[in-house]
């Protein structure tokens, strides 16, 4: 999502810290925060790690950014959402995204890998109440899924915003890590007669099925025929 919060800061970079640092692999990280933003921009499926009762819990949930804030709604009564209201000064967590680019081939089982981009972001999560953040959370996380379509549906009534939760993460401490490119066999391997490759992995969308009971002269919107 576009646009930036009051407040929002003005260097290009995160700045790494231990738990954004990587341990392996560091030259795939990046703090750049435009790579950050379209990492997260594509996607808008997300899981959400916090610990409850001692134990991890991690739940995939859908998340939209609007500048430099992470948004997850859900019901009043999920865990997290309860958790993060009982909390003090909020419920910490780690949120994460990835996409996956392409499957890579090697000729040995121990260079198999992946070529993806992700996101990790660590913080505090709190509960949102203000009432104008809530409706710009809430028609952020529908523009996330499909663009444009909080301005064609109907809004959220008192009832069903009294029955949703809102918290909201700040990007502050946040890395991403990618990995592009081809095989990186070793090169005693090389002559092994086996395929070796990148298998390309793209998300589709297929063409838009029309609920049966919509009147027949409703066009199909703008937003679905460019997609």
């Amino acid at each position: 999502m576009q646009g930036s919060p009051p407040g929002s800061p003005a260097t290009t970079s995160y700045t790494p810290t231990d738990r954004t640092t990587p341990t392996r692999s560091a030259t795939q990280a990046s703090y750049d925060r435009e790579v950050v933003h379209a990492i997260l921009d594509e996607g808008s499926v997300c899981h959400l790690g916090f610990v409850r009762d001692g134990a991890p819990v991690v739940l995939p949930t859908l998340y939209a950014r609007v500048g430099e804030r992470l948004y997850v709604h859900g019901s009043t009564g999920s865990r997290p959402l309860l958790m993060t209201g009982r909390a003090d000064p909020g419920l910490a967590v780690c949120l994460t995204v990835t996409h996956v680019d392409g499957l890579v081939l090697a000729r040995s089982a121990f260079h198999h890998s992946m070529n993806y981009r992700s996101v990790v972001v660590h913080g505090i999560a709190r509960q949102v109440t203000d009432p104008e953040e809530r409706r710009t959370a809430l028609d952020a996380l529908v523009d996330q899924v499909v663009p444009g379509r909080s301005r064609d549906c109907r809004p959220a009534n008192a009832k069903e915003l009294a029955a949703t939760s809102v918290i909201r993460l700040d990007l502050e401490e946040v890395s991403a890590k990618m990995r592009a490119g081809g095989v990186n066999d070793e090169p005693e391997d090389l002559s092994l007669p086996h395929w070796a490759g990148v298998i390309p992995v793209r998300t589709a969308h297929g063409t838009p099925l029309t609920d049966p009971r919509l009147p027949p002269a409703t066009p199909l919107p703008d937003y679905l025929t460019t997609r």
